[in-house]
């Protein structure tokens, strides 16, 4: 039943999204009193992905970065299709494309990009020769393309630069255009021998060479091209924030940093090659077969589990807090044995009592709080802190004058304000002081980790 809860309350937040003003000046004003920044990106092994438990990813970070200067959340949407992400932004269900998009005339038209975050050449991705290639099939030079076969991501600049080289080599080039594939899933299929060549930027190519060493990413096809981001069509505002953002940022020592994890660190190949990558083994942590199983038991989504039990432990089944919570799902000993826990230690034994917890306080709150929007919020603060300071927190809430029932900008605030004297005194208080920022902190990480996973680990 709680999985239905969870379930119905990310595809009603998604269903009840804002319709967007039709005038696109006004998107920095939008993103700033809303406190959310609606971004599409991709999903591959350099933009966005999991890597043991955690979010990563270049334009992720980048992302990040300007939200924390814009002080808003992003709310991330992940597409391959080049299509919708284009169709996305301009009908306003997103404010900004945050992918590798190369600068050209006919998008301008569309969009209107950023200042160029860096610039790439295109190039062939091909096998290179070995038994299982023979020499005829490898490229030296662009006139080899004639008569080939060549696979590229549906509604990129690869196809248009291809359509051009087969007009200057005079001979026709067969371009397949892939609507299910991105750029980095075809690189993939190259290196698998499915296909023989695509197109790819050469920054990409060259990270992708240490993934697959049997690819050769030499043949340039193009000249040097800008990389930007995109906004929509006369948001000039909101273009020009983003410009002094991306001029100020990329001399910063940080942009410095991210970009060095992501295209130049050897350990981009070890990372990709993980089990724990959500691109190449699609596992969360060595625990995933057990969470599976007792999720599906309890009536719960296991990776809302792998988020709680990431944010408690980092997976460290040996795990002990300052505060004496043990284990996987950090439990008390008290509360441990009260759920019939046996072994703190034994990691299907603390990943059992844990969702037992969740389950029970679930049911304490399903009375004060219908809306199983926002019960997932608050059985996940108690989880952390306590169902009693909760509920005191609840009633400060309904003394002053807001919602005892939602989460965000009422019950929230009287939790993290609780180690506050005029708040812990107060007549309606039972559990006295606690330190209820870190409830808070608890709360909006776990569920913005969810969401990274929902977003990119399959069901």
């Amino acid at each position: 039943m709680f999985l239905f809860f969870v379930v119905l309350f990310f595809v009603s937040s998604v269903g009840c999204k804002r319709k967007r003003e039709k005038e696109a000046g006004n998107d920095l004003q939008h993103i700033q009193e809303t406190g959310i920044l609606r971004v599409v990106i991709d999903f591959n092994s350099t933009n966005y992905f999991v890597y043991r438990g955690r979010p990563m990813g270049y334009q992720y970070e980048l992302i990040q970065s300007l939200c924390n200067d814009l002080e808003v959340k992003a709310e991330i949407t992940v597409s391959n299709d080049m299509t919708e992400t284009f169709e996305g932004l301009k009908s306003g269900q997103f404010d900004l494309i945050a992918k590798n998009l190369t600068v050209t005339r006919a998008r301008s038209l569309e969009v209107d990009f950023t200042e160029p975050l860096k610039q790439t050449r295109q190039v062939i991705v091909q096998r290179k020769p070995s038994k299982n290639t023979p020499d005829s099939l490898f490229l030296k030079s662009t006139t080899g393309l004639a008569g080939k076969k060549v696979h590229v991501q549906k509604n990129t600049s690869y196809y248009r630069r291809l359509t051009h080289l087969s007009n200057e080599i005079g001979y026709p080039i067969e371009i397949v255009k892939d609507s299910v594939n991105g750029v980095e899933q075809l690189v993939a299929m190259v290196s698998r021998g499915e296909i023989d060549y695509t197109v790819c930027d050469e920054n990409v190519a060259i990270l992708n060479q240490s993934y697959y060493p049997n690819i050769d990413v030499s043949l340039k096809i193009s000249f040097p091209q800008n990389i930007a981001w995109a906004v929509r069509k006369g948001s000039g505002e909101w273009r020009e924030y983003l410009n002094r953002w991306i001029t100020k940022f990329e001399k910063t020592e940080k942009y410095r940093q991210i970009y060095y994890r992501y295209f130049v660190s050897p350990r981009t190949s070890g990372r990709f090659n993980s089990e724990y990558h959500s691109i190449s083994g699609g596992k969360i942590s060595e625990f995933d077969p057990v969470v599976k199983k007792l999720a599906v038991k309890y009536g719960w989504d296991w990776r809302l589990i792998s988020s709680v039990m990431y944010h408690e432990s980092r997976f460290n089944p040996e795990a002990e807090s300052w505060g004496g919570a043990y284990g996987l799902m950090q439990l008390m000993p008290n509360t441990a044995e009260a759920l019939g826990v046996n072994d703190i230690y034994d990691p299907q034994q603390n990943i059992e009592g844990g969702i037992l917890l969740l389950n029970w306080l679930d049911k304490q709150l399903i009375t004060s709080i219908s809306d199983s929007t926002e019960r997932i919020k608050f059985v996940l603060a108690a989880y952390n802190i306590g169902l009693g300071h909760v509920q005191d927190a609840q009633r400060l809430a309904e003394k002053y004058g807001k919602n005892s029932h939602v989460w965000e900008n009422n019950v929230d605030y009287y939790l993290r304000y609780k180690s506050s004297e005029k708040y812990f005194e107060d007549p309606v208080v039972r559990w006295g002081y606690c330190r209820g920022e870190e409830a808070f902190n608890f709360v909006d990480r776990v569920i913005g980790n969810y969401e990274h996973y929902r977003n990119l680990i399959p069901q």
